[in-house]
């Protein structure tokens, strides 16, 4: 499929705020995406493959402006002043190539699997071992060449897809809809969210769709592709866990710890975060533990990365150092040991999903040989409220944050699910929240993005809107370390004001929230200020979590 089409409907989506009509849209465009589909659906999200697979572009905002230099034969001043002016890249990338003085390097049109071809083998390029400066050298030409044979309005959306920020408000869900209406006539949607869940994979999902309903119901459980973690909802006391999960009730500790789904494939291990990040390499401890600990040539057991070391809990947010270290890593792994805590297991040579919890544990407590460093989670099995009571003050007095309540015959669900899984945390109810944006400093800190700008997610609309702004109570350590997690995520600069992939998450604590004519939202935080970094989210708490907040009161 010529990628001319892909542009027409992304042009059309651009111009709807109708969820309905983006919908639709997608539909009439994957009806007719024929053998391209799988590329088309991943395209329309702004993204070349799932996250879980770890391929990453790994072009910033700067190296793209030299691209379209070298696609344009335009002058980086020129590219520059256009960015400014329309505040996108993708619209800088337009009209630079509607000007072009270069003659294009190809001729053909191009074709969505062209497309696709060529980004993945820049991704791959990380994986080669080529120095850096050889690497980005290379990157530049292979995408220079790309944008050379597009025409204005394809460099917009081609510009775009390199920064993966598409901005036109697609996301997982409108994917989902659009491929229930494009072949199952909008009456499968459940079936087509338990496939993603499953395989987190919408190219998987995409090609089963149009095989047809058999073909969707057979996407399951997969070693090394990892399913979406079940989670909990929060509960404000104990007899309102008892009445969630029923008695009796498994109840556990909350680690101050990184979530971890591990498997093992014919004895060779892969670990992943929630967000479905592959950090094997980051880990090369916990592999050796699982390796000779865990009695098993093929399972998936769910996991608490705990750091410890002289009998104290590290606390996450320097665990979290580990998490994106790609240098170092043996120094790191002495400087923050850990001890891994199983909890649970999907997956013993079949799929234990739809057991009872209490079947997946007698599985996984035969797999697992503890020792001391890796044991079962602290866990107790009560019906009793001083019991609960009990353990969470052993929790707390460990250095952890509270305690789980689990259901003992709920199957293993991904997502959030009413009566699976509670959480009981006796603090202040803190949300997690991107960073969407942020101010370069002026004076002594000159060089450092600060004024934080903080957002949580519109699951109706799909886009993130902001809720505050911190701008104080960061220490110099902390905003060195934003700063460089941020400056890959810049899309675009105007002035000191920077727009930011919102890939950093932050668990904030405030005063309180108030309503806000300011922010999008409606909300606004009151003193907002950073406990901790969040890399094993994907995605800030809900506005409905904000609106609820902000009711309780």
């Amino acid at each position: 499929m010529e990628y001319s089409k892909l542009v027409e409907s992304y042009e059309a989506v651009e111009k709807t705020q109708s969820n309905l009509e983006k919908t639709s849209i997608l539909a009439e465009l994957y009806s007719n995406s024929g053998e391209d589909l799988e590329d088309t659906v991943m395209l329309s999200l702004g993204r070349i493959s799932p996250s879980w697979e770890g391929l990453d572009l790994g072009v910033s905002s700067k190296t793209l402006v030299d691209i379209i230099v070298i696609a344009s034969g335009r002058s980086e001043k020129e590219v520059e002043e256009v960015w400014k002016t329309e505040g996108d890249l993708g619209d800088a990338a337009e009209k630079m190539m509607a000007k072009k003085t270069q003659q294009r390097l190809m001729t053909q049109k191009l074709e969505v699997s062209q497309i696709m071809e060529r980004l993945r083998k820049v991704a791959e390029m990380e994986k080669d071992g080529i120095s850096q400066s050889v690497n980005t050298d290379k990157k530049k030409k292979m995408i220079a060449n790309l944008l050379s044979s597009a025409e204005p309005r394809e460099a917009r959306y081609l510009a775009r897809t390199v920064l993966e920020n598409l901005r036109i408000g697609i996301g997982e869900g409108t994917v989902r809809d659009a491929l229930d209406e494009a072949f199952f006539d909008g009456e499968n949607s459940e079936e087509i969210q338990r496939a993603y869940d499953m395989t987190n994979d919408f190219r998987k999902v995409a090609e089963a769709c149009r095989a047809g309903e058999e073909d969707l119901e057979k996407l399951d459980l997969e070693l090394f592709r990892p399913v979406k973690s079940m989670l909990a909802q929060k509960v404000e006391t104990i007899e309102d866990g008892f009445d969630s999960v029923g008695r009796p009730a498994a109840v556990d500790f909350k680690y101050d710890g990184m979530r971890a789904q591990i498997h093992v494939k014919d004895g060779k291990v892969k670990i992943f975060t929630r967000r479905l990040e592959n950090v094997t390499k980051q880990f090369p401890d916990v592999k050796k533990v699982i390796e000779n600990q865990v009695e098993c040539q093929n399972c998936i057991i769910d996991t608490e990365i705990v750091g410890m070391k002289n009998g104290e809990v590290i606390p996450f947010q320097k665990l979290s150092q580990r998490i994106k270290r790609k240098y170092d890593i043996e120094k790191l792994r002495n400087e923050i040991p850990v001890e891994v805590r199983p909890f649970d297991l999907l997956y013993r040579e079949e799929s234990f999903m739809n057991h009872s919890y209490e079947e997946r544990l007698e599985a996984l407590r035969k797999v697992v040989i503890e020792n001391s460093d890796i044991k079962l989670a602290d866990q107790s099995i009560t019906s009793e409220v001083k019991d609960v009571n009990s353990l969470q003050q052993k929790a707390l007095d460990s250095g952890h944050e509270g305690v789980m309540m689990k259901s003992l015959k709920a199957e293993y669900n991904p997502g959030s699910r009413v009566g699976y899984m509670v959480k009981l945390k006796p603090v202040m109810e803190t949300l997690d929240l991107a960073i969407i944006g942020a101010q370069w400093s002026e004076g002594r800190k000159s060089g450092w993005l600060g004024r934080l700008k903080l957002g949580c997610w519109n699951k109706e609309e799909e886009k993130y809107e902001m809720v505050g702004r911190m701008s104080s109570g960061l220490t110099d350590a902390q905003l060195e370390e934003v700063t460089e997690r941020l400056k890959p995520l810049i899309i675009e600069e105007n002035g000191r004001d920077v727009e930011l992939k919102p890939e950093v998450l932050l668990e904030v604590e405030y005063e309180e929230i108030q309503e806000s004519p300011t922010y999008n939202s409606g909300y606004a935080l009151r003193f907002p200020r950073l406990k901790e970094f969040r890399d094993d989210k994907d995605r800030p708490d809900s506005k409905e979590k904000v609106e609820r907040l902000y009711e309780s009161q």
